[in-house]
């Protein structure tokens, strides 16, 4: 399966926890950026093998299989540098690290088609029109603050997607949640596409295992300050986890819960939780092996 002019080939196999379901219920997973109809259609329209062979949507898959996608390239030299203020903790010529304030989207997409993370680095680093996604290796959602690590580079951006599948890379946050944990822990459940609503995410059996840990630093009276690592990177993992917990993240606006004043709040606490209208969710440390130099380094925010 040759590439065209604009398209390009992703690799991808099977994993475990995904042996048994259909074609496109696995690409769904694997490939979250392209919709279940547009990837049903790259299937009909002979964009996808399996094995080396055309397949069905409804095809059921095994562990270990291999696919190959030819999806559809949206270069981003036809996407727009825009100037507008990084915060950057860190920049040579491989690497860019960014912290990102909350409010500000990574990527574009339905509904921002600009005025992202990836048209701020386009202006700063226009040589980033080169690499895959500017050179964003990983995202952090819109209304969640902190660090994310940029690839300069072809070379840094593969190195540094290898190092992220083989959770090489090291990504702690803070959180605050609702209720009081009296323990630190570890939540190993997988995590996937609500089948009723595709922009959310949920725990479920026939998904991609995920794994977060989580210590208390300090516990309030209605709530805990928390320290979380991630094994896995999933779209929305530690608000997943958490509310899994039955401890969604303070202000989390689509998995938490509604608001509730701990009683005998003053009026300065009050006016603090009416007001937290995003997560409370922080990227606090990003810890790498420099992909060309082979240095470990380690940034806070």
């Amino acid at each position: 399966m040759a590439p065209g002019p604009t398209s390009q080939i992703r690799d991808l196999t099977v994993p475990p926890e995904l042996a048994g379901q259909r074609l496109d219920r696995v690409l769904a997973e694997l490939l979250p950026d392209y919709s279940r109809s547009r990837l049903q259609h790259w299937i009909e329209d002979g964009r996808v093998t399996l094995e080396e062979r055309l397949s069905r949507p409804r095809e059921k898959v095994a562990a270990g299989q291999r696919i190959q996608v030819r999806v559809e390239a949206q270069p981003a030299v036809t996407l727009t540098a825009q100037d507008m203020p990084l915060d950057i903790v860190y920049e040579d010529d491989a690497l860019l690290v960014i912290d990102k304030p909350p409010g500000l989207v990574v990527h574009p997409g339905a509904g921002n088609p600009d005025g992202t993370l990836l048209n701020a680095l386009l202006h700063h680093a226009p040589e980033l029109v080169q690499v895959p996604r500017a050179g964003i290796v990983h995202r952090i959602d819109k209304d969640t603050s902190g660090l994310l690590v940029v690839a300069r580079t072809l070379a840094a951006h593969a190195a540094l997607v290898r190092a992220l599948a083989a959770r090489a890379i090291t990504r702690e946050y803070e959180a605050v949640v609702c209720g009081v944990l009296t323990a630190g822990g570890t939540v190993d459940q997988p995590i996937g596409r609500d089948e009723r609503d595709r922009t959310r995410m949920r725990v479920k059996t026939a998904a991609r295992a995920a794994v977060t840990h989580y210590r208390v630093l300090e516990r309030f009276r209605a709530h805990t300050h928390l320290r979380l690592t991630l094994e896995t990177g999933r779209t929305h993992q530690i608000r997943v986890h958490m509310q899994y917990l039955r401890h969604p993240l303070v202000g989390d606006p689509v998995y938490g819960r509604r608001l509730g004043m701990p009683a005998g709040a003053g009026e300065s606490l009050r006016a603090v939780l009416a007001g937290f209208r995003r997560q409370a969710l922080h990227a606090r440390r990003l810890g790498l092996v420099h992909p060309l130099s082979g240095t470990p380094m380690e940034w806070q925010a």
